[in-house]
């Protein structure tokens, strides 16, 4: 994994993409390996910054105008790449983790919380069950439907261009579907039967669309894939 960016970084990235009426994302490459920032707005125009990266300035004027950056959710110690200098630009940022990335965080901002309260009955931020706390998820209700934001417990990339792409197949982190990456659950994943029942629940959700911090948003039945995901788990 790289080190961690000092200070404000731009990486060649696409353009901000609207997903919901109050859901924004942009992909940006880590290496030649997509990872999505997605932004929540809040009651009271107030954001949610999940897993971000650094944008262009017309880019961040777009973020800007949508509301003002109030949390910045580290969403496990392998996605605090850009923490630090979101905390420099926005210095009243609340940062939040999952407890088991708290001490990784730690070592480049303070962390506020690992159990945030939003002030917004629409969304809810939960620790995902099996990863032995190391993980987590946002829940996002909307007039369309539930979304749900994760992180690496589900990937959506296709095959890469070039040796790096080569190797991320290999690996199994890239393929014509969605996934869950036998490496990264060798890593992430503590009790598979917690994890399938974790799995189970938000697939009773009436969902919308999940959104990965790798790889397409999937909206094309998201609680048949968590299904199919947790039968995987038994």
């Amino acid at each position: 994994m790289p080190k961690p960016f000092d200070k404000w970084t731009v990486l060649p990235h696409q353009p901000i993409e609207v997903i919901d009426d109050n859901i924004l994302a942009a992909e940006g490459p880590l290496g030649k390996f997509p990872r999505r920032m997605t932004i929540v707005r809040l009651a009271g125009q107030r954001l949610i910054i999940h897993s971000g990266i650094a944008l262009d300035e017309t880019a961040m004027a777009k973020i800007d105008s949508f509301g003002k950056p109030a949390f910045y959710i580290v969403p496990s110690a392998l996605h605090r790449m850009d923490v630090k200098p979101w905390k420099q630009r926005y210095p009243e940022l609340k940062i939040a983790c999952p407890p088991g990335a708290r001490s990784k965080v730690e070592e480049l901002v303070k962390v506020d919380s690992v159990a945030p309260d939003f002030g917004d009955p629409a969304v809810h931020y939960t620790v995902v069950d099996g990863t032995a706390q190391r993980e987590g998820a946002l829940i996002v209700k909307g007039s369309q439907g539930t979304t749900l934001v994760l992180n690496d417990l589900i990937f959506n990339v296709r095959k890469q261009p070039g040796v790096i792409g080569f190797i991320f197949d290999v690996l199994g982190v890239t393929g014509p579907e969605a996934k869950m990456p036998k490496l990264v659950m060798r890593k992430l994943v503590q009790d598979k039967s917690a994890l399938r029942v974790q799995l189970e629940q938000w697939a009773n959700l009436d969902l919308k669309r999940i959104i990965p911090s790798h790889g397409a948003v999937i909206e094309a039945d998201p609680r048949g894939a968590l299904r199919r995901f947790a039968a995987s788990m038994a």
